[in-house]
């Protein structure tokens, strides 16, 4: 059962595209930027202990039409067990998240009543519901449930269920014990081992979770075209600079290659889709080559033996060339990221996607918003122009109307959101299956 998340609601308003705090190009410099160059949105999913273990595991069914409430602002699960609530702008003030049953409906909430959430920290929250209207969920109460933050486990054997889900499991642990996880989302057939496509979320390399983000409507579509989608969390500057970012997906390929058997995955057909950072994540993922060394001693566990290349990318609205970016930007670059002290700084270069591009690298499907001010449309023409002049099968698709992460700007933009899921998955499904 493919479930959770991927429908985003607003209260009466259908489904949204929201845009994500902290634009990529504003984390790059070190001068002011804008206070308000996106809006914030926190997320909250409700389940059904059906099984009575007292954890979100594999086992249990989304709760729909539970009241999401955070800083005010409510939304209602829909038939996946996710809502999600927009703020007008940058938030960094801690936030109380809570969910309520639906109404009259008898379900009793046993997981934490309250859950404080924080853009760029954590911005996504689980809520348990016991089936029963009478359970007693009282302090004294034998055996009364309690919500375990652990691993979930997808069945007794710990093997891959068809239609199944699994929450944080631990991909790679850095060099200094830093615990990298991912949630993995099974298609509802798989009699032999599934192709993936990997999800990289954006948040300007600061911020963003593997919950949230552009890419993350695309599941849906992938999952019932037959393929495991698989969403990692990586590392964030300011805490972290790269090549941090790059090292920490480099690692997650190797480690779902290594594992293969244990997802129920096919390692030669990987594909990779993100937007913003996590596009140009994805790009540089799919274009660098792997002696680069970048992952060298970063993790107690490198996967050594196996690869980190992937088979297709989808690349949405992404920086490519850091160059370009930083002149066009006229100011200089900060420290934040890319450690770069100016825009003639090696380093951009280094991590430009578009310093890579060489015949043997994989297909790409680009969608960019001609009237994105964040990430200008000229870096996808100039990464679209590179690919077609290494040799590379490459489609760019100017989405009308749309800014950053698709933003209508006045009516509606073509393609559709939902034309976009049918280019993704045919893209995927020409070069993964």
């Amino acid at each position: 059962m493919f479930r959770r998340r991927f429908m985003l609601i607003l209260a009466g308003a259908g489904l949204l595209l929201a845009t994500l705090a902290l634009a990529c190009q504003a984390t790059l410099f070190s001068q002011p930027t804008p206070s308000v160059l996106a809006d914030t949105f926190f997320s909250g999913r409700a389940f059904v202990d059906q099984n009575s273990n007292g954890q979100i595991d594999a086992g249990d069914a989304p709760l729909e039409n539970a009241l999401f409430t955070a800083a005010g602002f409510s939304a209602h699960t829909d038939a996946t067990g996710y809502a999600m609530v927009v703020i007008p702008g940058q938030w960094e003030q801690p936030v109380t998240a809570q969910m309520a049953s639906p109404e009259d409906s008898g379900y009793t909430l046993i997981g934490p009543t309250e859950v404080i959430l924080q853009y760029g920290k954590k911005t996504s929250a689980d809520f348990l519901f016991a089936p029963q209207p009478d359970i007693d969920s009282s302090p004294t109460a034998a055996g009364k449930p309690t919500v375990i933050d652990s691993t979930p486990q997808p069945s007794p054997t710990g093997q891959a269920l068809p239609g199944g889900s699994e929450f944080n499991l631990i991909y790679c642990t850095t060099a200094d014990g830093v615990e990298l996880k991912m949630d993995i989302y099974y298609p509802k057939k798989m009699s032999q081992p599934a192709p993936v496509v990997v999800y990289v979320h954006g948040g300007g390399w600061v911020g963003g979770d593997k919950s949230d983000g552009a890419g993350f409507i695309f599941g849906p579509a992938l999952s019932r075209g037959g393929f495991i989608f698989i969403s990692i969390n990586y590392r964030l500057s300011p805490k972290y600079q790269f090549p941090a970012h790059i090292q920490d997906v480099q690692c997650a390929i190797r480690h779902l290659r290594a594992d293969a058997s244990r997802y129920n995955l096919d390692p030669q057909r990987i594909g990779a889709i993100g937007g913003s950072a996590g596009g140009h994540l994805v790009s540089l993922l799919g274009l660098a080559d792997e002696n680069e060394g970048w992952d060298i001693g970063a993790y107690q566990e490198t996967y050594a033996d196996q690869s980190s290349r992937i088979q297709a990318v989808t690349n949405m609205f992404a920086p490519a060339d850091l160059v370009k970016m930083a002149k066009d930007a006229r100011r200089d670059f900060g420290m934040q990221v890319f450690r770069a002290n100016g825009a003639d700084d090696p380093l951009l270069t280094t991590y430009s996607p578009v310093t890579y591009a060489t015949p043997d690298d994989p297909p790409f499907l680009i969608l960019q918003g001609l009237e994105d001010e964040t990430v200008p449309p000229e870096q996808s023409q100039i990464l679209y122009d590179r690919l077609i002049t290494a040799g590379i099968p490459a489609s760019l698709v100017m989405v009308e109307n749309a800014g950053h992460f698709f933003q209508p700007l006045d009516g509606e933009i073509s393609p559709s959101l939902i034309e976009m899921q049918k280019m993704v998955l045919e893209f995927f499904q020409k070069y993964l299956m």
